[in-house]
């Protein structure tokens, strides 16, 4: 065991706050980290709706929250239905600061301040300017997570004074981007330890495909940068105890599958047919998780022998596309707009395959939340896609899905007929499901390599 103190800042931590994946990595790792005997302190806002100011989740982990009634109160976590908040940089900036200032005023002296996106990215900046001279500060290192490169907190340069830095420091070598304030810029040149949420995706951020403008930056960091897998919530996605589905099932007796999809295709309005493949899509609707490719793909895909169960959220356009996909269909499709958590676990348990054309993918958690349930995924090769996700026509011993490499409908739709024809062969299938529901994506791997990795930056 080790005696590491870390001060685990993000903006959003589930089950409290999520906007999305990061959330997820939040509410997570620090439980595991914790196991290897890392005390940690969670620090989020206290967001409207958020019921405490602290909390002890479990043995060596806490959490507390930054309160400002003004900056946090709010319907959002970054804006409304019209954009997000014009106060973002003022809201969290303060939040960073509070973090470090309400650490010290308790005592709790950090070996490690980890952060997590643009919404923390400048507590390595802090670190290493206006705390350099605070003793209480002076062997804690950084690491920064970058959890998706393309989004950096960009911010007009006229509030940089916002920040109460040296304005040297808006330059080309810390926060200037093309005019503009870069917060997540600043803090991947000042953390001392960066990563990502998988190898192939730390690779493609140095790429100008994926890099955002920053693969120079990053790159120039490439010494101190690695790629570390996410991993999920077993406990919380588990087929032999989900209080969400209607069958119980494991890789050793996966009979309620079967029970899960019949209860599916009756409650959405598809026809009970076990012969018949559901196809599944839970998801932001957003460019980057490819989108625009289903829709594309979704009238051709459709007239197959298929049955398709989309859920999620996300851009106003893409509401009305789907929403019009679903009024074309009505007898083998259904559209959810919105997102509930019930839904997501009957729709992951009873589909038999899993969509993601994602034209980038960071990590993805979908895909290794469909995995436990035996449901495959049919995924483009990006990101950590790529890292977990086997084509079975490549790899028939180790396959575990579908993999397409092109951005484009005609690719999904290939893929999606390899999924069917493998769909026809039922002893294929159920050899493809137990091995999928075998893969073990727990956070145990990847909390001690993110151990390593804090020992690392205190070393360094």
């Amino acid at each position: 065991m080790v005696s590491i103190k870390a001060l685990f800042c993000a903006s959003e931590i589930a089950p409290f706050a999520k906007t999305g994946g990061l959330a997820d990595v939040a509410g997570s790792l620090p439980l595991e980290l914790a196991k290897l005997g890392v005390q940690v302190r969670l620090v989020m806002p206290r967001y409207r709706g958020v019921p405490f100011s602290k909390k002890r989740l479990a043995k060596n982990v806490e959490i507390r929250c930054v309160e400002h009634e003004a900056y946090f109160n709010r319907s959002g976590l970054y804006g409304h239905g019209k954009g997000d908040y014009p106060d973002n940089l003022e809201r969290f900036s303060y939040f960073c600061g509070q973090a470090l200032l309400e650490a010290k005023a308790d005592g709790f002296r950090p070996d490690i301040v980890h952060a997590h996106d643009w919404q923390t990215a400048l507590l390595p900046v802090l670190l290493k300017t206006k705390f350099l001279p605070d003793p209480f500060f002076k062997k804690t290192k950084s690491v920064l997570t970058i959890h998706n490169l393309a989004y950096q907190g960009h911010f007009p340069a006229h509030q940089f004074g916002e920040l109460d830095l040296d304005g040297g420091l808006f330059s080309v070598g810390a926060f200037e981007f093309y005019g503009k304030i870069n917060l997540l810029k600043a803090g991947i040149i000042f953390a001392d330890r960066l990563n990502t949420v998988s190898p192939t995706y730390a690779e493609e951020a140095e790429t100008k495909e994926y890099g955002f403008g920053l693969e120079g930056v990053v790159k120039n960091r490439r010494a101190v940068f690695k790629g570390i897998l996410n991993g999920i919530d077993t406990l919380l996605w588990n087929p032999v105890t989900d209080r969400h589905i209607a069958k119980r099932f494991s890789a050793s007796n996966p009979s309620g599958k079967a029970g899960c999809k019949a209860v599916l295709q009756k409650t959405y309005g598809l026809k009970p047919d076990p012969e018949v493949p559901v196809f599944s899509f839970v998801s932001r609707l957003a460019e980057q998780k490819g989108v625009d490719i289903l829709a594309e793909a979704a009238d051709e895909l459709l007239s197959k022998k298929i049955q398709l169960v989309i859920l999620g959220e996300g851009d106003a356009v893409y509401h009305t596309r789907f929403k019009n996909i679903g009024a074309r269909h009505p007898g083998n499709s259904k559209v959810i707009l919105g997102f509930d958590p019930h839904r997501a676990h009957e729709i992951y348990a009873g589909a038999d395959f899993f969509l993601m054309p994602s034209l980038f993918e960071p990590c993805g958690l979908g895909q290794l939340i469909s995995f436990r349930y035996g449901t495959l995924p049919v995924a483009r090769a990006t990101g950590g896609l790529m890292d977990t996700v086997v084509d079975y026509g490549a790899d028939s011993r180790r396959g575990n899905g579908f993999v397409f490499q092109d951005r484009s409908a005609a690719a999904l739709l290939k893929a999606v007929d390899r999924a069917r024809a493998a769909y026809e062969d039922r002893q294929l299938m159920r050899r493809l499901r137990a091995r999928a529901m075998k893969l073990d994506f727990s956070w145990a791997k990847s909390a001690r390599e993110y151990l390593e990795f804090y020992k690392e930056a205190v070393r360094s």
